[in-house]
């Protein structure tokens, strides 16, 4: 599946569009991480804890939205996004969607 940000895919053409595809997960903050992260604000850097689950959130989202894409038979998502939302103190969305095409060789 080739997912791409852009409106096309390079050397390629759009010969179906399928439509709006995307993948969701809600995530909640751990206690025991916020404990951490609380420390490392106080030493400063990155706060590991949440840039692993920040990236384990965004490749859920990105899988589902890929399986959602395939179930239509799209063998490309092309304007893919990312959106968040927070959903109740301490839990937040992140949303991924695009468009599903099925693409074929520019030639």
């Amino acid at each position: 599946m080739i997912i791409v940000n852009t409106d096309t895919v390079h050397g390629m053409k759009i010969v179906k569009v399928l439509g709006l595809v995307r993948g969701n997960t809600i995530r909640a903050r751990h206690v025991g991480k916020d404990i951490m992260a609380g420390l490392r604000t106080i030493v400063g850097g990155e706060v590991k804890e949440y840039t692993k689950m920040l990236a384990e959130t965004r490749e859920q989202s990105l899988d589902r939205m890929v399986e959602e894409a395939a179930r239509l038979g799209a063998n490309a998502v092309v304007n893919i996004r990312f959106s968040t939302s927070m959903v109740m103190k301490g839990a937040a969305e992140l949303l991924a969607y695009g468009t599903a095409v099925i693409v074929e060789n520019d030639t």
